[in-house]
Formats: C-alpha cells, sequence, structure tokens
C-alpha cells in the first residue's frame, strides 16, 4: 500500500470511519473487485471478495454502491452476492436500487443512430467480435491483440469519428484495454456527485477504481473523500493511494469491515 496524499493519512480515514454517522463506500467493478479477463464473462471477483462485501452489506452501516462501465445486465451475474447492493452502470448512466428499481438515463436519439454507424463500419472491417453493445455505448476491445492491431484500430476509429457521429452527442473514451463511445455528460464522476449528494454532510466516503475512466471518479471523491488507485502496476494518478489486488485490497476491505462492525 502506498499513500500520496498525506493530508489523508489512512489510519485516520479509519478512525473517522468508525465514528462517522454515515459512510460510503463507492467501487468499481473491473479490475478493481475482479480481474481483466479476455473473456469479459469470466471476470468474477477475486477470491474472498464477495464475502467481505457481503458482510460489509449485512452490517446495514455502510451504503455500498459499485460504479461500472459494464451494463447492469452484464454485471449483475458476476457479482455472486447474497444481496445485491446499489449499482450504478455504463458508467453513472443505468441504476439498479436496493428494491430493484431499474433507471436508465435519457439520451438523444441521434446518439442511438451516431453508435450504429460506427458499429456497422467497424463490424465491415472485421472487427466485430471486438465490439461490445451496452445499453448507452459502444466499447471496442482490444485486449489480447497485438501491437499492431491495436494502432490499426485506435487510428481507424479517430480517423473517422468526426465523419461518423455528432461529437456533441457521443464523447470517446480509452480505457485500459479499448475504445468506448458514450453519451456526453454520463461519467462516473456525476455518479459520485449524485451518491453523495443524496448523503449528510460530514459522510466517510471512499472510491476506489483502477481505470483511466475512474480519473473523474477520483476527482470527485477527493473533494469529500478517500480516493483508491486498485491495480497490480502503479500509474499516473489523482488518487490519494495506490493499492495492489487482492491482498492489499482485501485488507482495505476488511478494515473497512472491521471499523463498521
Amino acid at each position: 500500500m502506498k499513500v500520496f496524499n498525506k493530508k489523508k493519512d489512512v489510519s485516520v480515514f479509519f478512525k473517522s470511519l468508525k465514528t462517522a454517522a454515515d459512510r460510503a463506500l463507492l467501487l468499481d467493478y473491473d479490475g478493481t473487485l475482479a480481474p481483466f479477463r479476455i473473456k469479459r464473462d469470466e471476470a468474477r471477483p477475486y477470491p474472498g471478495i464477495t464475502e467481505i462485501l457481503d458482510k460489509i452489506i449485512e452490517t446495514a452501516k455502510t451504503r455500498l454502491v459499485i460504479i461500472s462501465g459494464r451494463g447492469l445486465a452484464d454485471l449483475i451475474p458476476l457479482l455472486g452476492m447474497r444481496q445485491l447492493p446499489e449499482i450504478w452502470g455504463s458508467h453513472g448512466g443505468e441504476r439498479r436500487l436496493l428494491n430493484g428499481t431499474h433507471e436508465i438515463a435519457d439520451v438523444p436519439e441521434a446518439m442511438t443512430h451516431d453508435l450504429e454507424k460506427v458499429s456497422h463500419r467497424l463490424s465491415k472491417k472485421g472487427w466485430d467480435s471486438l465490439l461490445e453493445k451496452k445499453p448507452l455505448s459502444l466499447a471496442i476491445h482490444w485486449r489480447g491483440l497485438t501491437d499492431r492491431d491495436i494502432a490499426a484500430i485506435r487510428m481507424d476509429v479517430k480517423a473517422h469519428l468526426s465523419d461518423l457521429v455528432d461529437t456533441a452527442v457521443l464523447t470517446l473514451h480509452e480505457f485500459d484495454g479499448g475504445l468506448e463511445l458514450r453519451p456526453a455528460g454520463i461519467s462516473k464522476a456525476r455518479a459520485v456527485d449524485r451518491i453523495l449528494d443524496d448523503m449528510p454532510s460530514g459522510t466517510a466516503a471512499a472510491y476506489l477504481g483502477d481505470d483511466l475512466t475512474d480519473e473523474d471518479a477520483f476527482a470527485a471523491i477527493k473533494k469529500r473523500g478517500l480516493a483508491v488507485l486498485v491495480r497490480e502496476t502503479f500509474r499516473d494518478t489523482c488518487a490519494d493511494m495506490w493499492l495492489r489486488p487482492p491482498d492489499e485490497l482485501l485488507d482495505f476491505l476488511r478494515n473497512w469491515q472491521n471499523a463498521t462492525a
């Protein structure tokens, strides 16, 4: 475990967590709770993660929320939890409440049309197997491909983007293993802000994530809590600390569980 922001000493954070009246634990999924897999439907949580999250939920002292780039229908079968937490999918564009209610953001019709154009073009180039069509976005996955193929895909998508989409409607984001086109204004940071805006001032909160797409969430949580980078190798980040999964991640979650038992 490496701490970058000395103003947010981890021991001090957990002491405040123990006495806080309200708590929020916000978690990314792929790369954070689960290792990346080329076959995305095999990306199950690291051993021990599900059990700890179940215990944290059962104490009913933490608002535990998973915020993922995956669509809800894709994510839920992988969790394996006894009780599903609150889940924000599609980078916050979808939301499943504790009572099972499912919400999805309203998006312009032009967005759907633009995504279809991009998907059609990439399919014609033989990249159909790389595409993931989500409820609100289109991801192009290249994990496992050669550097040459990755460079060709990146160049093609970026070169033709202005011809294919209304960039006021869609934004292009690079993540660890591909590119994604998603609606402008929908982000994990927006989800973090909405969650914490619903909670009292003084809530002890942390966001754990791994990817470039988590950086905006780190920036959002840093105003009111702890930003934690979770990945095997370090990268530049605005997070307050870095954990290597699974051992350091498990230690962090056990500390959270113990502080709220």
